[in-house]
């Protein structure tokens, strides 16, 4: 599985969001976008998943092009997993995990045993299959966050997209996400995933597509492209690297007089 962005490029209202950005990620990676707030990440996300329609340039999906793509053929190749968010009504975890098997149905049929096996495998893998039957409002935001990627299991596609999972996780749970994100990509699957912690991309991806003003600043393997320079130059503030037991970790210079 993999996915591949070529030139593209897109506007709101003739105001440019993203200006020539392409990319790769591949089958067993997980990739890291990041860049400071307003650089596009989202609106990638959104081009990707076909919200929004009107760029040019060009992504692929498995070889095949987005656009000839329809919305239940790109359910096939890609699952979504948003931030953390309250859902409209009290659904048991379970159901939530369920909704990741809608596209494998027809119109108004309802999950069967097969779709049921699929729910609770993707709840065993990730470890919260004791919680099936809990109403997704009582769990941690940790734990919906897990529930979300089950869901995004669930749609049986190797191809993950994840929008900031961890920005509203305290940080226990940022790391029990992450560490279960990477044993993902470990397993094969393809992980696309923006944050605005550039640690967490220095931990945990294999490669970083850094954007500055809608462009590609930087696009490379983790270690070698999060430099001292690019962060500097990506959030304007002045940053060190330094070696821990844990690997290398980015420390802020505070500007204090």
């Amino acid at each position: 599985m993999s996915l591949s962005v070529r030139d593209l490029s897109f506007a709101y209202h003739r105001a440019p969001v993203l200006c020539g950005v392409g990319f790769e990620a591949h089958e067993g990676e997980l990739l890291a976008v990041l860049g400071p707030n307003g650089v596009g990440k989202t609106t990638l996300f959104r081009c990707i998943l076909g919200e929004q329609k009107r760029y040019t340039g060009t992504i692929e999906i498995d070889g095949a092009d987005r656009k000839r793509l329809s919305s239940r053929e790109v359910a096939h190749r890609i699952a979504y997993i948003p931030q953390t968010h309250a859902p409209a009504f009290r659904y048991a975890v379970r159901d939530m995990v369920l909704m990741g098997t809608s596209h494998t149905l027809s119109p108004f049929a309802s999950p069967g045993k097969k779709q049921e096996a699929v729910a609770d495998a993707a709840m065993e893998k990730l470890g919260i299959a004791s919680l099936s039957d809990r109403s997704f409002d009582t769990l941690s935001g940790g734990e919906q966050q897990l529930v979300y990627i089950a869901r995004a299991l669930a749609q049986q596609t190797k191809t993950l997209l994840m929008d900031e999972p961890t920005s509203s996780l305290d940080y226990g749970n940022q790391i029990r996400v992450l560490n279960a994100v990477k044993s993902l990509a470990k397993e094969g699957y393809t992980v696309l995933l923006s944050t605005h912690n550039p640690q967490h991309a220095l931990w945990y991806a294999d490669r970083v597509l850094a954007l500055k003003d809608g462009r590609v600043a930087a696009f490379g393997p983790a270690h070698e492209t999060l430099t001292e320079t690019l962060l500097e130059a990506l959030y304007g503030t002045r940053v060190t690297l330094t070696d821990s037991q844990a690997g290398p970790v980015i420390l802020p210079v505070p500007n204090i007089e």
